[in-house]
């Protein structure tokens, strides 16, 4: 019943196709009417919930389709490539994105394990890059509770911050907890490492300066970055580099600018490799491409 509650909520928020920002700070809701096909994007942290119809991310080759039945959550920034392929206007896609704030997952993560003693996060686990999750009850109602806040603007400020704090616990505590606890608690320095990365695509990188700043040997933290991420660093950096720069384009930016704005100084080297990711020269892809909705 409250997931139905939660589609009706959102339908009578959205009745026609768009992405919106809710008066609640990183919480957007989206339905959409038309087939997108799976386009390069980059994922922040972030749960995303449907309630109708059917979404697909692509990492590394792996795919990840969910629906109604089971949420999304991304405990780090990943390249992906993102779409809602059946999407119609008969059978939508409609649901909700939940961005992490990583300092209260981290809060929460240590305040749980605190709480267990200890015993529910595994020290030295490698987060995984996209998990699914069941909606259990504490989840769906976290959310519904959360959504049910927007229709008051009053309530919205007073007691949203709790009530995101209240999903994010139950995200935390859900099928996917391990996963979350993993990414946001102690021992998550794979995804601090892929914090630090995002921020500075245009600078360059090496395995060996990643490895230091975590205090890992160089053999060890390829190995703990390929689990949690299914790439090899470099292979990783590459992906986000290219994968911001086709969001770039298909925004409207130059094919050179997009190029240096991700770090490249060889304009023929970038598109070597972005045909070699995606099949298309990035001309080809500046004339093909629709600029991506944040929530792909």
């Amino acid at each position: 019943m409250s997931k139905d509650q939660i589609k009706h909520l959102i339908n009578r928020r959205l009745p026609e196709g768009g992405l919106v920002e809710t008066a609640l700070k990183g919480v957007q809701l989206f339905r959409v009417t038309d087939p997108v096909p799976c386009v390069p994007a980059v994922y922040e942290p972030t749960v995303v919930a449907i309630v109708g119809g059917t979404k697909e991310a692509v990492l590394h080759g792996e795919h990840h389709v969910y629906d109604s039945s089971r949420y999304l959550l991304c405990p780090m920034t990943l390249p992906v490539e993102a779409g809602a392929p059946a999407a119609s206007r008969d059978t939508p896609l409609l649901g909700v994105v939940i961005s992490l704030e990583p300092r209260m997952m981290r809060e929460l993560a240590m305040e749980i394990e605190a709480a267990a003693g200890g015993h529910r996060t595994s020290r030295g686990a490698t987060p995984q890059a996209l998990a699914l999750a069941s909606w259990d009850v504490g989840f769906t109602q976290a959310l519904l509770r959360l959504l049910e806040l927007l229709d008051n603007p009053v309530d919205t400020a007073v007691l949203g911050p709790g009530r995101l704090r209240e999903l994010c616990y139950a995200v935390l505590m859900g099928e996917a907890g391990a996963t979350a606890r993993r990414a946001f608690g102690v021992g998550n320095e794979i995804a601090r490492t892929i914090d630090y990365l995002s921020s500075h695509l245009g600078e360059p990188v090496t395995i060996d300066d990643m490895a230091e700043q975590v205090g890992m040997s160089r053999a060890v933290f390829h190995r703990r970055f390929k689990e949690a991420t299914t790439m090899s660093p470099i292979q990783f950096v590459k992906s986000m580099r290219l994968n911001n720069a086709a969001m770039k384009i298909a925004e409207g930016k130059s094919v050179t600018e997009a190029a240096w704005d991700v770090g490249y100084t060889s304009t023929s080297q970038f598109s070597r490799e972005f045909k070699r990711m995606y099949g298309q020269s990035p001309r080809q892809w500046s004339h093909a491409a629709v600029a991506p909705s944040r929530l792909m």
